[in-house]
């Protein structure tokens, strides 16, 4: 099942307390960020790609339904508020689920049930970059977007709240997250043999022990909980250890 990286927007600390612990619950649910209003929302969805969002209503600056209204590429959205009187106007704007407070989390499993089966129903409907193969991604690095080809990667290797890229003869940051890139990435090309590095099984060059060098000349080490299913991809991908 994939999982979906979720935000909540809500004013008030206590709700997302409530759903942060409903959300712990529920494996295919990530919350990659918290915000306390819309208009930090917007900026943060400006920059990051989010697939749910738990919105509000009644917020100060913003209101949770004019952020749909100018948000241009709209996740789905599940409403989490006290007052009822919004629910139609918020149908009309596509949400997924309308939660009055206060709800159970029986009733907001089944909200993000929807969620989950939306999300399914639009992967079959427009097949995702690991099924089409595409053979270049969209990076953005500072404030350049760029294509980089897929053959050019080496390897990517988590830094914080960062990726480095390591590509043709440069190594270069992204704001994003390994869990993401894995998702995104071709993999019948790319494997992750440690929490914090994915590598570009073409260019590896050997591989000692618990070592591998890549044709860039970069060592990483394979993570003990990766080994195993890192060498049924060798096997798969008829490439042998010496």
């Amino acid at each position: 099942m994939k999982i979906l990286n979720a935000l909540i927007v809500d004013d008030e600390p206590l709700a997302h307390d409530i759903l942060l612990t409903y959300c712990q619950n529920i494996p295919f649910i990530s919350i990659v960020k918290q915000c306390y209003s819309s208009t930090e929302a917007l900026d943060y969805m400006r920059e990051h790609k989010i697939e749910l969002v738990f919105l509000d209503i009644n917020m100060p600056l913003l209101s949770g339904l004019d952020l749909l209204k100018v948000v241009k590429t709209k996740p789905q959205v599940i409403i989490t508020s006290a007052h009822q009187e919004y629910a139609l106007e918020s149908y009309e704007l596509s949400v997924i689920d309308y939660l009055l407070k206060p709800f159970s989390f029986e009733r907001f499993l089944s909200a993000c049930n929807k969620a989950s089966k939306q999300s399914m129903l639009e992967e079959q409907a427009n097949p995702s970059r690991e099924k089409k193969e595409d053979n270049f991604i969209l990076l953005k690095f500072d404030r350049n977007q760029i294509n980089v080809s897929l053959n050019d990667i080496y390897c990517l290797e988590a830094y914080g709240n960062y990726v480095k890229v390591w590509h043709k003869d440069i190594c270069q940051l992204t704001a994003n997250t390994l869990n993401k890139f894995e998702e995104l990435l071709p993999n019948n090309r790319f494997v992750r043999i440690h929490k914090s590095f994915i590598i570009n099984m073409n260019h590896i060059a050997s591989i000692k022990n618990t070592k591998i060098t890549l044709k860039n000349g970069e060592v990483v080490s394979i993570g003990r909980s990766y080994r195993k299913s890192f060498i049924n991809r060798l096997s798969e991908s008829k490439i042998f250890i010496n």
